[in-house]
């Protein structure tokens, strides 16, 4: 009995063991794995490929000595870890690096009761994505006179991926889409990757309807659809308010984009939350391109047809492209 017991026990040791090493090497594979993303988006070109293969010696070494020196493969990979995560948390936003001209101003207010002034409002005129005429604008608006609250998704190829828009309608007519937006520098593109790897600020735009939805309907040929929105009018005003705290903000402290907690959907939920904390969670806020089913689900637009049926009614690309280059741009994609 004494000899099974003794047997038992060594037996459940190496078991242990085993996992233990298959976990840690797991943990290597996986700190190797982000620092390598992490080093080609944030490293400097002439060090870029120097410290992604340091990193990866760093974890082979660890894991070729952890079944015999599990200790010094511990310390050496905490003796990496250390030094790299210091050297992550100093990478800062910043608002002062030489911008894309399309995203070169975020918008700014100053709000005096109901007057409200909006600094650089873009109203570029597109030709192409390279040609175009660059307008930054001041604009005035009457809060009081607010009437409409619209979101605007835009989907140019995978149909579960959308940029999110929100538009605020005046009285007079007049149509302010806020969008938040990657901050590219001049020569940047967009990647999903590099937006887990401060790669970009966050910066919010706002905008005219005849710049930034043509942008996406004529120039960019995007699937672009319109949904009204169902809120109270102090909804609409608190909403539209958390926009203007949230773009000073921004301009007073910077943020880095990211791909799933600060995007251009998330920041609109993250709004609305401010304004309705009961506001519930849910995958599609995620994938954007689902958000149309998350807001008729909470009745956030209208539900009185089958929500194929409102889709298709949502969609504005081809009136927007058949639309003339006129001031009634607004009115035109918003008739059926």
């Amino acid at each position: 009995m004494a000899t099974i017991f003794t047997a038992a026990k060594p037996r459940k040791w190496r078991i242990l063991a085993l996992v233990a090493r298959f976990v840690f090497r797991l943990a290597v594979v996986a700190f190797a794995g982000w620092f390598a993303l992490a080093a080609f988006y944030q490293a400097p070109s002439a060090w870029k490929w120097p410290t992604i293969a340091a990193g990866f010696l760093v974890g082979l070494m660890a894991i070729l000595i952890v079944r015999r020196r599990p200790l010094l493969a511990g310390v050496l990979l905490l003796a990496a870890m250390f030094p790299v995560s210091y050297w992550w948390s100093s990478i800062k936003p910043s608002n002062d690096r030489e911008w894309a001209v399309d995203v070169a101003h975020g918008v700014t207010a100053t709000i005096a009761g109901d007057q409200i002034t909006l600094h650089n409002v873009r109203n570029f005129q597109w030709r192409t994505t390279e040609d175009f005429d660059p307008i930054w604008q001041t604009g005035q608006y009457d809060l009081a006179s607010l009437q409409s609250v619209d979101l605007l998704n835009s989907v140019w190829s995978n149909p579960a991926i959308a940029h999110t828009l929100v538009s605020f309608g005046f009285a007079d007519g007049r149509h302010v889409v806020f969008s938040a937006e990657i901050r590219k520098e001049q020569g940047e593109a967009f990647s999903e990757i590099g937006g887990f790897f401060k790669e970009f600020e966050l910066v919010l735009i706002a905008a005219e309807e005849s710049d930034i939805v043509r942008l996406r309907t004529n120039t960019r040929r995007e699937s672009v659809s319109l949904y009204p929105l169902r809120v109270s009018p102090q909804i609409a005003r608190a909403l539209f308010l958390s926009y203007l705290e949230k773009a000073n903000a921004l301009a007073a402290q910077p943020e880095f984009y990211q791909t799933i907690t600060a995007n251009c959907t998330t920041i609109v939920f993250k709004l609305a939350r401010l304004i309705n904390p009961g506001i519930p969670p849910d995958w599609r806020i995620i994938v954007s391109g689902y958000l149309p089913d998350y807001l008729y689900d909470h009745g956030l637009i209208r539900t009185d047809l089958p929500l194929d049926q409102v889709r298709k009614q949502a969609e504005i690309s081809s009136r927007a492209q058949a639309a003339p280059t006129s001031n009634d741009y607004s009115k035109i994609i918003r008739t059926p």
